[in-house]
């Protein structure tokens, strides 16, 4: 097996546990730099669709980007006239790609307009091993701001449901490099959402406010994931797992037995689905 990176010639590494050798090189390989700006760009993330087909390529061959905080940068006098050629599939006919006036524009719109992409999709573009779309949506709720984010030790992180000790550690590995957090702080300067807006976070009230809920079972009115949505939007907060810390075990038909001997254990209240709608629409 190959013991260098065939891009940038690092040696490979491999966490134990993990199948696969990669490259450690994230600041330097070209092929992870332009993975790193193409994921940003895509549409689940920064949603900049004016930069696809080839023009990130096209802007870090040229030495205009090299890391996602680049892409703030640019100028109209940089883009205009840029072009390069490619072999097409045929051997015997190339391709080029030039930026004239309305593509240059087009980029320049894409990027102004991301600006007002909200904070849990511009988390999940940064591109924090493990954090995927559901992950980044979880941590932008419990955190509210990426300051706060950056902050959380270890054991504050794997309390946010559903985050494991694989992903709390990618986190504070990610911004204990000061490449990244240079970076996020140039995201921050060039206007991105490092902070939950009000109409992001869906809040309907605080009756809820303070509660941890383990939400357990089968429901007849809505699904687990509609009753979660609607502990947060009631100030709530859900937690995977009943401890002493745990305000209401909502019940559901089905449910572990083991989660009900805990709640009983505890003293923690066992509330039923009627129960819990009684409580958001009547509670002080």
């Amino acid at each position: 097996y190959i013991k260098n990176c065939p891009e940038c010639g690092t040696p490979l590494v491999r966490k134990e546990g993990e199948a696969n050798h990669y490259c450690p090189n994230e600041a330097g390989c070209p092929p992870q730099i332009k993975g790193k700006l193409e994921h940003f760009i895509s549409r689940k993330a920064m949603n900049i669709d004016s930069l696809g087909e080839g023009k990130i390529e096209m802007l870090y061959d040229n030495g205009l980007v090299y890391d996602i905080a680049d892409l703030y940068t640019l100028k109209y006098e940089q883009l205009f006239g840029l072009e390069k050629t490619y072999a097409a599939t045929d051997a015997n006919r190339e391709r080029r790609i030039s930026f004239k006036e309305k593509t240059a524009e087009n980029i320049l719109q894409g990027i102004q307009k991301s600006k007002e992409i909200p904070f849990p999709r511009v988390l999940f573009a940064l591109g924090i091993r493990y954090v995927g779309e559901t992950v980044a949506k979880k941590l932008a709720q419990h955190y509210r701001d990426i300051d706060h984010l950056i902050k959380a030790d270890f054991y504050e992180l794997i309390l946010v449901d559903e985050i494991g000790d694989k992903i709390a550690e990618s986190i504070i590995n990610f911004f204990r490099n000061e490449k990244n957090l240079n970076i996020v702080n140039s995201l921050k300067n060039s206007g991105l959402q490092f902070q939950m807006r009000s109409e992001d976070l869906d809040h309907i009230s605080d009756k809820l406010k303070g509660k941890s809920i383990v939400v357990s079972g089968i429901f007849s009115r809505f699904s687990r994931i509609e009753l979660k949505k609607l502990i947060e939007e009631h100030g709530g907060k859900n937690v995977s797992g009943v401890s002493a810390k745990t305000d209401f075990l909502l019940a559901g038909a089905n449910m572990g037995p083991k989660k009900l001997e805990k709640a009983k254990e505890l003293g923690v209240q066992v509330i039923s689905e009627s129960e819990f709608l009684e409580l958001i629409a009547t509670r002080c």
